[in-house]
C-alpha cells in the first residue's frame, strides 16, 4: 500500500429524502476511516469524510472501531464523536488493528499502526437492543433462561442477531458465550474479544462510555446479520475416535481397527505429508472437533461435519497424548488439522461464494479477525478483504483485530483462535442461515 497520512471512504447505498425528525427513510451505510495520530485530528478527520459523502440526518446505529494505540484517550472517543456525528446508538471496541475501506472505495486492515473505523447505518424497520454485562454474576447454567434474559436486559423477541464484543479482563468467557446462546438461541452471534492495552480502563465502547465486562446489540426487525466462520486450516489424515481422554488431554485414538496414541498416529500421518507439509506440522497443526461426532462415522468423507478448530497447547512425549484446547470425551470425532494462507484463501473463498449466491447484496461486510491473521499469515496487507472483494465488489466493509473472535460451528457459538468471522448485515427477508468451515 502506498505511503498514507490519511485514509477515508464514506460508502452510500439506496441513500433517499429524510423522514420528519432528521432520519433517513431507506437503509444506508457511510463509512470512514482515519489513521490520524492526534485524537482530535482523527475526530475531525472522519466527521469531514462523512459530510463530504452526503451523509445526512440521525443515523440509527454506529459502530466504533479504534486500535489500542488511542488506549490512554479512549474515554474522550466517543463524547467527541458523539458531539461531531449525529446517530443514536453506538458502540465498538478497541482491537489490536482496525478494518475499513479507503477513499478509493478500497478496504484496508491497518495493523500496527493508529486507526478509527467508524460506520453509520441507517435501519428502518429495525429494532435494535443494546446491553452491558459487568464481569462476574453470570447466572447460572442449569437454571432458567429467563435469568440471563433479566440479567442481559434485552428481550429475544424479534432478535434476529447479534454484535458481541468482550473485554479481555472479562472472567468465564465460554460460560458467557454459552449463557447468551441459551438465552437467545435465535439469534446468530458474532464478535470478539477486545484488544488488550496497559490503561486503567476497559476496552469496550458504548454510547458515551468505556466500560469493561461484554457490551451487545441485538439487531430484529427488518435486518439481520448473518455469518460466515472462516477458520483457516485444512484437514489432514483420517477422522478419529476418541478412545480415552481426560479433561483436555487426549491420550489414545482409533480409526477403525487401528489405535493409537495421538503422537503414534500423528507419525503415521506424515508418512503421507509432502516436505513443506511436514514443515507446517512443526508450527502450524491443529486440532479439529467435530461438534455431531457421536452421528459421524470415521469412514464418512471428512467434510461430512463442521469441526471446531482447536490449538495442541501440549505434547507428553512418554505416553504420547496431547493436551488440546478444548474439553474432550470418549466417542468424540477428532481431525488434525494444517494452517497455512493457501488453506485459508481457499476455504474463505468457497464460504464467501456461498454467501454470495445467497445475499448478493448486503448492506455492509463486519470483520472480526484474529490478531494471528493478516500480513503475519499472509505475507502482505489486506489478505482477507481483498477476498470479500473479490465476491462483493462494492460493499463497505469495517472492523477490527480481536484477541478472539467470536462465530457459530454447527448450530453454537463458540469463541475461536485465526478465524475470521464475518457478518453481512442483510435484510431480514427470510430465516437467517450460518456459514461455517468445514473440513474439506
Amino acid at each position: 500500500m502506498a505511503r498514507m497520512s490519511r485514509l477515508a471512504h464514506a460508502f452510500q447505498q439506496r441513500i433517499s429524502p429524510l423522514l420528519p425528525g432528521g432520519r433517513s427513510s431507506a437503509a444506508g451505510c457511510f463509512t470512514a476511516l482515519s489513521n490520524q495520530p492526534a485524537l482530535e485530528a482523527a475526530v475531525q478527520d472522519l466527521r469531514q469524510q462523512l459530510q463530504r459523502a452526503g451523509q445526512r440526518g440521525t443515523a440509527d446505529l454506529a459502530l466504533v472501531f479504534c486500535s489500542t494505540a488511542y488506549a490512554s484517550d479512549l474515554q474522550r472517543l466517543l463524547p467527541l464523536l458523539r458531539q461531531a456525528i449525529p446517530c443514536r446508538e453506538w458502540i465498538g471496541c478497541a482491537g489490536g488493528g482496525v478494518v475499513g475501506t479507503d477513499s478509493a472505495g478500497t478496504p484496508h486492515e491497518l495493523e500496527h499502526q493508529p486507526g478509527i473505523s467508524l460506520s453509520l447505518f441507517h435501519l428502518p424497520g429495525s429494532a435494535l437492543q443494546l446491553f452491558h454485562l459487568e464481569a462476574g454474576g453470570l447466572p447460572d447454567l442449569d437454571g432458567s433462561s429467563q435469568h440471563w434474559i433479566n440479567w442481559v436486559g434485552a428481550q429475544p423477541d424479534q432478535a434476529h442477531s447479534m454484535l458481541l464484543f468482550i473485554d479481555p479482563g472479562c472472567p468465564a468467557i465460554n460460560d458467557l458465550i454459552s449463557g447468551l446462546d441459551y438465552a437467545y438461541p435465535q439469534a446468530a452471534k458474532v464478535g470478539g474479544i477486545a484488544g488488550q492495552h496497559s490503561a486503567s480502563h476497559g476496552s469496550l465502547l458504548l454510547n458515551d462510555q468505556v466500560v469493561d465486562g461484554a457490551v451487545g446489540c441485538l439487531i430484529g426487525g427488518a435486518w439481520r446479520i448473518e455469518p460466515v466462520v472462516a477458520q483457516g486450516c485444512r484437514p489432514i489424515g483420517p477422522i478419529y475416535e476418541v478412545e480415552k481422554a481426560e479433561r483436555n488431554v487426549v491420550q489414545r485414538l482409533s480409526d477403525g481397527s487401528n489405535h493409537g496414541t495421538p503422537v503414534a498416529c500423528l507419525q503415521t500421518i506424515l508418512e503421507s505429508l509432502d516436505p513443506q507439509e511436514r514443515e507446517l506440522v512443526r508450527h502450524s497443526l491443529f486440532l479439529g472437533v467435530a461438534k455431531n461426532s457421536f452421528q459421524l462415522s470415521s469412514s464418512e468423507a471428512p467434510d461430512a461435519s463442521a469441526f471446531l478448530v482447536r490449538n495442541l497447547i501440549g505434547v507428553d512425549p512418554r505416553t504420547g497424548s496431547v493436551a488440546v484446547g478444548e474439553r474432550l470425551r470418549a466417542g468424540q470425532r477428532v481431525q488434525f488439522q494444517l494452517r497455512d494462507a493457501e488453506a485459508s484463501r481457499q476455504e474463505q473463498r468457497q464460504l464467501l461464494s456461498r454467501q454470495q449466491q445467497r445475499q448478493p447484496e448486503p448492506l455492509a461486510a463486519l470483520l472480526f479477525a484474529c490478531l494471528g491473521r493478516g500480513e503475519g499469515l499472509y505475507g502482505k496487507p489486506d489478505g482477507d478483504v481483498t477476498a470479500c472483494r473479490e465476491h462483493f465488489a462494492a460493499v463497505p466493509v469495517a472492523g477490527a483485530f480481536f484477541n478472539g473472535e467470536i462465530g457459530p460451528v454447527a448450530g453454537a457459538t463458540h469463541l475461536h483462535g485465526y478465524t475470521a468471522s464475518w457478518g453481512f448485515l442483510v435484510p431480514n427477508s427470510q430465516p437467517a442461515t450460518t456459514t461455517t468451515a468445514t473440513a474439506s
